[in-house]
Order: C-alpha cells, then structure tokens, then sequence
C-alpha cells in the first residue's frame, strides 16, 4: 500500500512546496516516478496545486493536510502529489479548464482526483476538514472519490474520459454576435455592461471585486482616443478611483493586493502578486494621462519604490509574491486597531494628533474596526474626498501614509517567495517601459527608467540560456529547472522586445522580438490553435497540450497580447504581416467569444477594437532617441502606433540614452 512511503519533498527548492516537508502526507513531487507508482499500484492520483502566498492554499494545509486522520486516508488510498502552480503554469491551466469545465469555476488551492492515466474525476477548491459553511468535509470527499474509484470504476472512467475529451476541444463561438464594421464601438460595449456597473461603488457586479486592470486600461485608452462617452468615462474613472482609495492598494507601501471580498473595495485579499503590480503600472500612467490626480501619480511612485524596495531579489530578478498572512493571521501586518492607528500617528508626528478626528474620519477608522476582531483595513472614504483632495488635505493624507509605514517596521512582514518567475519578471520590466513611455512627470519617468536598467540584465540573465543546440530557452522559474518551453513566456518575452526597441531603441532587441514571432509560430501554432506548451515537447508530458486559455485570467490573456503585436507590427515588418495573416480564423473566433463576456477579454479588446487601418508606423531617427528630442512627444503615441528608428545618414549611435 502507498502507506508506506515518505514524504518526497525533501529536495525541492519552491518555498510552497518546503513549507509542506514536514507533512504527514506522503506528498510527492510531479514526475514520471509518482505517475508510474499510480499504474502500479493501481491507485487513484490526488493532485493538490496551490502556491506560496495563497491564503485558502495555507488555510487548507493547517486544517488539513497537517492533520493525522486526514493524511492516513490519502496515504492509504492515493498517490499524493504536490504542485506548486508557479513551477507548472500549463499543467495548473489544464487543470483550472477541467474544473471549470465540471464545476464553473477554478481557484486555489485546487484539488483533483484522478485515475492512474492522469484522467480527471473530481475537482474541487477548499476543503474543510469537517462540513462547514455549505463546503463538504474533506475526509467525505476523499472516502467517497475512493469508494468510487473502487467501485464504480467503468463510470469514473467514462466521465474522466468525456472531461478530457473536452479539454481537447479548443473554445469555439456557438451563437455569433451581430454588429456593423469591424468590431463594435467602445461606448457600444460599454452599454452592454451599463445595468452590470455598480454605480454607487464603481466597478461592475457585486462581491467579490476584481480589478480587471486589461479592461480598464482599454477603457482609458479609448478615453484617451475620444471613443469613450463622458457617462462611460466617468463610470471607469470613478471605478479606478475606488479601487486606488480602497483596500485594494496598500496605503502605507505601495503596491495591490490581489482582489477585494466586499463590493466596496475596502475588503482586501491581502497577497501581493507581481503580475498585479505590472497590470497595475500599466493602467495608473494612462490614466495619469486623462485624470492627473495625486492619488494616481502617488500610486505610481508608491508601487515603483515598493517594488524596488521589497520586490527585487539580490540577483537582480523580482519575487514571485507576498503572502496574505503573518504570524498566522491573514491582514494582520496590514491592519490597525484604532489606538494602534492613532499611536502611530502620534509616534510620526505629534502634531498630526492635532487632525485626529479628520485622519479618523478619511481613513474610516472605527474603535470596532472595519475587518475583523477591532482591527481595520486602510482605506480612504471616497464620500470625503472633496475634503482630502486639496494640497492640505493631500498633504495629510501623505505624512499618515508615511506614519504606517514606520509603524509597520515593528512588526513582523508576510513571507515573501523569492521564486523568480519567467513571464512575470517579463511582464513588469515591459510595464516600467510603459511608465517611461506615458508619464508626463520626469521623477515618475526615471524612477521607471533606472529600475529598468537595474533589473533588466539580470532578469534576462536569470531566464535567458542556451540549451546544448545553442538555441535561446526560457526557463519558467528559478526554482524548477528544464521545464518545456511555455506559451506565455515567450508571448511576453516578444512584447518586451517590441517595447524595449520602441522605447530605447534597441535594434537588437526588435530583431529578437521577429525571430521570438517566428519561434512562436513555429513551436506552439498547429490546426489553428497555440498550445499551452511547445508542440516539439508533446511526449515529454503526460497530460493534453491543449490550447492556451483565451480569456484573461490572473492576467491578460497572452494570446490576445500576441494578436495585438501581429497587428501592430505588421505595419513594419512583412514577416510579422504573414505571421498575422494566418490567425484570421482565430482573430474572427476572438471577436465573437470577447464579445460575450468583455469584462474577462480586456487585454482582446485592446487587440481588436481597432481596425486595420488605425495602426500606423511611425519613421524616427536614431538619433533623436540619442539626443533625447523624441521623449518628450512619445507620450502622445498610443499603441496602435509602431514607432521605428532608422539610422539613415548616420555612422553611428547610442542605445537608450534618456540623460
């Protein structure tokens, strides 16, 4: 029987993985030998995937997975198999699809029964380990996914088989939506979310609250075209606004927390995500561009400092995440009890005692507190903005933020999981050149700028390297080695390419970007699909190569990212117009699938509102970029424009000189 193994995570190197050593599951690691165990045992496979700095991930190892009577019966009745979803991206969206596909919906921690063959039975989030909260208990669950596979082995088999078959099957449009032209006009998409916008606390639906930072940014970047209604325009700014006043963003540091549980955004899930802090950066500077408040331009500077500051490792790449909870408590770093709020005033600066009753009142301090056991989340009341949003007032709110962060220096921080991730790291350094290129404020400007040339040699370092044909890999974390190449990574190496030309002009860098498009159509394109993975690699793996997810989900959807960069750059290279020519059957099946859910299909909405014709390349010379003449104008170039550095008449040049 499987009792008698230890567990395997002895050598593993992911701090999520580590914090589960001391298990009395006999936890293995993903590979062939755990799989092979399965067959011949004849064993069902339950697979748990979570990740460092999941709450509910944390949550569900003290209740259950520390607990004796719970490890007994998966060890007795299962191959037990723990993944951290960071080191395996394509095998959590595998997975993920699978639970939406049984169950409507996803999350972590995930946890998936299975047959030997890797086939999915059952799928389900957390768990309890005794019935609460209308949750089964866990200890029922997997007592009777056992029994069912002992049992009832023919219908377990023919459900899994019909869930993987589904998987196989690449999403496809049933009932196409009608419209004139090319794509329907913003404010035309915009309506159709009108009795879905909150109007009271801005956003749209009800709890919980997610930033859709994709679709915001498209949003303020069809503001910024003049395509946006002011009734619409002033719905996504006001819903921007709460989320930047709310718990959403941490006050004191910098920097979000991954979504809110209540509808008023005062509510945080309080980890910390990379990817959110590079969507975040994205949206803040356009923003910047159309509404120039302090508290957009706060942002900017806060998250830059905070990621500068606590979110870049010693080698030069950024961390993966922050966890949701310290010494056991989810918020507990982040919140004050009233007395602790008012004494980290008075320990900053005296003086500010004097406004207690107002700083009270802004931040919504209550002696009951706003979260839980007296304790309150840090948030602004947009009800009282009018009265903090004068330089007094901002001034105030500035030396209250500055209180916290001191106050929080006494305590003990959440975990952070120095995992560096590929197409993360990829993502926020193209997010520091979106700040260069769109802020109007020179300090925001260099701040972006140097943290750029800070990191960017490492980063490149750390994932870049040549496998033993020479050929440029990535590799997808620091702390797992010699995985298939991924989809996204190399989608999101390819727009930092782009990005890293347009902005410093950096010909190798575009040239990198084209052979990157090819590389991509060449490893992951086959029957009108991209797979999650490299198709080369099919046999490496022992679950289905399916096709990548379309719609966004932690972050934008990176086939749609690909889409836009085809059509932008199609207006400069002839490879990159044949690349674009051959995805018309998959830019047409997009159009109608955004178009029935446009909140999750924001990074596809940037990809296909405009037409053709609306992206245009723009001819600068080299030097200009050497002289610093352009910078100053690059601002008022969206990104339907393909900006292009030519060297004509010149023997030579400097690559990104801003100084």
């Amino acid at each position: 029987m499987s009792g008698s193994n230890a567990n395997q995570l002895k050598n593993e190197t992911s701090s999520y993985l580590k914090r589960h050593i001391e298990s009395p599951v006999n936890w293995h690691s993903y590979g062939p030998e755990a799989l092979q165990k399965a067959v011949d045992e004849k064993l069902p496979i339950f697979i748990s995937i979570g990740y460092n700095s999941c709450h509910w991930c944390h949550q569900m190892q003290d209740e259950c997975f520390s607990d004796e009577e719970v490890a007994a019966m998966l060890n007795k009745n299962y191959i037990n198999i723990k993944i951290d979803r960071e080191e395996l991206p394509d095998l959590d969206q595998y997975y993920q699809l699978a639970s939406q596909a049984m169950n409507g919906r996803g999350g972590w921690p995930l946890n998936i029964f299975l047959t030997p063959k890797m086939q999915p039975y059952f799928i389900g989030t957390y768990f309890p380990k005794y019935a609460a909260n209308e949750l089964p208990s866990f200890l029922e669950v997997i007592s009777n996914m056992s029994k069912a596979f002992q049992n009832e082995i023919e219908n377990v088999t023919s459900n899994a088989n019909q869930i993987t078959e589904a998987l196989r099957q690449p999403p496809q449009v049933k009932d196409k939506v009608e419209f004139p032209g090319h794509y329907p006009a913003p404010n035309s998409i915009l309506n159709a979310l009108k009795n879905y916008q909150d109007d009271e606390a801005g956003g749209y639906g009800a709890e919980p609250k997610f930033p859709h930072y994709a679709f915001y940014e498209w949003a303020v970047e069809q503001m910024l075209e003049g395509m946006v209604s002011e009734e619409f325009g002033k719905h996504i700014l006001k819903s921007i606004e709460a989320m930047m006043m709310g718990g959403l963003y941490d006050h004191a540091r910098g920097g979000v927390h991954r979504y809110c549980s209540d509808k008023n955004y005062q509510l945080p899930h309080f980890e910390k995500m990379l990817f959110d802090q590079a969507a975040l950066l994205r949206l803040l500077v356009k923003t910047s561009l159309v509404y120039p408040a302090p508290l957009i331009f706060d942002g900017l500077i806060q998250t830059l400092d905070y990621l500068d500051s606590e979110m870049l490792s010693e080698n030069g790449y950024f961390f993966s995440g922050q966890d949701a909870r310290s010494e056991g408590h989810e918020g507990l770093y982040y919140t004050f009890t009233r007395d602790e709020f008012i004494d980290a005033l008075i320990q900053f600066d005296e003086n500010l005692i004097d406004d207690q009753d107002k700083i009270l009142s802004w931040f919504d301090i209550k002696e009951d507190g706003n979260f839980q056991n007296t304790l309150n989340t840090i948030h602004l009341n947009p009800k009282l903005k009018n009265d903090f949003y004068s330089p007094e007032g901002w001034t105030l709110v500035r030396k209250v933020r500055q209180a916290l962060v001191e106050a929080r220096k006494l305590r003990i921080p959440p975990a952070t999981d120095q995992k560096g991730i590929a197409s993360w790291n990829f993502q926020l350094l193209t997010s520091l050149l979106e700040v260069v290129h769109y802020s109007k404020i020179e300090s925001i400007k260099q701040a972006a700028y140097q943290l750029y040339l800070k990191s960017a040699p490492s980063i490149f370092d750390t994932f870049l390297y040549q496998n033993e044909q020479e050929k440029t890999r990535i590799q997808t974390s620091t702390t797992r080695t010699g995985h298939v190449p991924l989809f996204e990574d190399h989608v999101f190496f390819c727009e930092l390419c782009f990005k890293t030309f347009e902005i410093l002009g950096d010909s190798q860098m575009y040239e990198n970007g084209i052979t990157t498009l090819k590389y991509i159509f060449d490893e992951y394109f086959a029957k009108d699909i991209f797979h999650t993975r490299a198709i080369s690699f099919n046999e490496v793996q022992l679950y289905d190569n399916i096709s990548t997810p379309i719609f966004d989900q932690n972050y934008k959807a990176p086939l749609a990212t690909l889409l836009t960069l085809l059509r932008k750059w199609s207006t400069v290279s002839q490879d990159s117009k044949d690349l674009f020519n051959r995805v018309q059957n998959i830019k047409e099946n997009l159009t109608h699938l955004s178009l029935q859910n446009p909140l999750s299909f924001g990074e596809s909405l940037r990809g296909l509102t405009y037409p053709d014709e609306a992206y245009r390349k723009v001819e600068i010379p080299h030097a200009w970029i050497k002289n610093n003449i352009f910078h100053p104008y690059i601002s008022n170039f969206s990104q339907r424009f393909a900006i292009n550095y030519h060297t004509k008449n010149e023997e030579s040049w400097e690559i990104g000189n801003l100084t």
